[in-house]
């Protein structure tokens, strides 16, 4: 199979650049899919109580609003749902239940080894997202009984009157423990450091609502705009103002010690670290299962035996072990498959750490485009927000480049955007010592995160610029002109549909 541009990954980025190639009336271009359904994230976390911690009508297409959303902080199955319908114009360019085993630059473009047969491409575009490796802990023993990862929940193991293990407090853990302690006859919950957690401001969409946001798409517009705004606010809470930041962990306190009177609980449901260092969480439910008679908090896990859990104080003998232990997100699974022009993998090259210009192209790998990877994600906002922008930035360079040229990112942009991500992010609360999964334990540096406000990036990287870049063909070179810039401002993020 030849095509333009090969896609992989059909989650939210891949599918929205799917879409918005489809729209541009690019027609020649395949979204490689190892799954069997499209979906990504949300596609393989199927746990009881999963749910969008973004509101939905934020978390979801500019250019294909949901007036369906049932709720402001909508349920897994609705987003998962919502991609389906999304995919359904783009079906015909789907491979679904397809592994990508290699992808090599030719010199010319780029040569994909699938399961299902080759794949030659001028552009690749690496939508594979960044929570698709979960992480296992590394800690001696083995339990005999059932064990899963909370995003390959295994609905088969039957959870009533169970003793259950659930390893770790972040996202997932918050969210699934109420669910899993209504069946269960006892739950241990093992932490390394117990997060911050806000009231969850939930509520309803009534069925008028939904009427009208589907009669006025302008409302919807609307509503957009203003969530958006408001999650921009929220920056100064979560990174870029001490004081906001004191009031917003003040709030997170308040709401524990409302909803555990007990002192000693409420001691180890205290945050160790400073507010914002990790992902702030949200629920109204948890403290109070937390709270339960048959509910457990202990420390760390640190080894298994075949019928118990150990903390560093207690054994706990227990029936299942769910781990919601999160993802590599510092270390893509895809990068090692990945060998562009020098013959070096982006796994040797990212060996420092992940790195892109714009959070999107990689020297030494022409052509190639990364969606929601390095420094492309948020503490207060969106991701869907900044995978638009970055789709509209690579819709601007191949609007840019012809059949058969060839865009590579100079080293030294790279470099010097590295530099000041890794400058701006010093002093922010990801920095200040606790472990998370913005920094890449390897060299302490802040690898996911941008630093500043989806505004701040979309003004810088939703236009595509070619000064940083070459531009050649097959036997020529030549760097662009300084000031060429084809791309197409779009309004954003209350765009029109497209």
């Amino acid at each position: 199979m030849k095509v333009r541009v090969a896609i992989v990954g059909a989650g939210f980025a891949g599918l929205g650049a799917a879409l918005r190639l489809k729209a541009e009336g690019e027609d020649s271009f395949v979204i490689i899919e190892r799954a069997s359904a499209v979906g990504g994230t949300w596609r393989d976390n199927t746990y009881p109580g999963v749910a969008c911690d973004v509101p939905a009508h934020l978390y979801c297409f500019s250019f294909l609003p949901n007036p369906s959303f049932s709720r402001r902080f909508a349920p897994g199955v609705e987003i998962r749902d919502y991609l389906e319908r999304a995919a359904d114009p783009i079906r015909r360019y789907l491979r679904l239940d397809t592994n990508l085993e290699a992808a090599r630059w030719d010199g010319c473009g780029w040569q994909l080894t699938t399961s299902a047969g080759p794949v030659s491409a001028e552009v690749l575009v690496l939508a594979a997202g960044r929570l698709t490796a979960p992480r296992v802990p590394e800690v001696p023993g083995q339990f005999a009984g059932p064990t899963f990862h909370s995003s390959a929940w295994d609905h088969s193991v039957g959870l009533d009157g169970a003793r259950v293990a659930v390893v770790g407090t972040g996202a997932s853990a918050i969210q699934l423990l109420p669910e899993v302690a209504r069946r269960a006859r006892s739950v241990v919950m093992m932490q390394r450091s117990a997060p911050y957690i806000l009231p969850r401001e939930d509520e309803p969409y009534s069925p008028q609502a939904r009427a009208r946001f589907a009669e006025h798409p302008d409302d919807l517009v609307a509503l957009r705009a203003d969530l958006f705004a408001d999650a921009e606010r929220l920056y100064d809470a979560r990174v870029g103002d001490l004081g906001a930041r004191l009031q917003a962990r003040s709030r997170a306190l308040q709401h524990l010690a409302h909803q555990v009177p007990d002192a000693g609980l409420r001691e180890r449901l205290t945050p160790d670290h400073d507010f914002g260092c990790k992902r702030v969480l949200f629920s109204n439910d948890f403290y109070r299962t937390a709270s339960l008679p048959h509910v457990t908090i202990t420390g760390a896990l640190v080894r298994f035996d075949p019928e118990a859990v150990h903390s560093e104080q207690n054994r706990f003998e227990v029936d299942v072990v769910i781990l919601a232990t999160g993802f590599h997100t510092t270390r893509q699974p895809y990068a090692g498959l990945v060998r562009g022009r020098t013959g070096r993998t982006l796994e040797e090259h990212w060996a420092d750490g992940m790195q892109a210009y714009a959070s999107t192209a990689v020297h030494g790998f022409p052509n190639m485009y990364i969606l929601d990877g390095p420094n492309a994600s948020l503490s207060h906002n969106s991701a869907v927000v900044m995978i638009e922008t970055q789709i509209d930035y690579l819709l601007g360079a191949l609007r840019h480049t012809e059949s058969g040229m060839i865009l590579e990112v100079s080293s030294e942009a790279e470099r010097a955007l590295a530099l000041e991500i890794a400058d701006r992010s010093r002093g922010k609360p990801w920095t200040s010592g606790c472990s998370n999964w913005y920094v890449d334990p390897r060299n302490g540096r802040q690898a996911l995160l941008w630093p500043g406000r989806a505004t701040e990036f979309r003004e810088r990287f939703s236009t595509f610029d070619a000064r940083p870049y070459a531009v050649r063909t097959v036997g020529f070179e030549s760097s662009l002109p300084r000031g060429v810039n084809t791309a197409v401002r779009r309004p954003w993020p209350q765009d029109a549909p497209r």
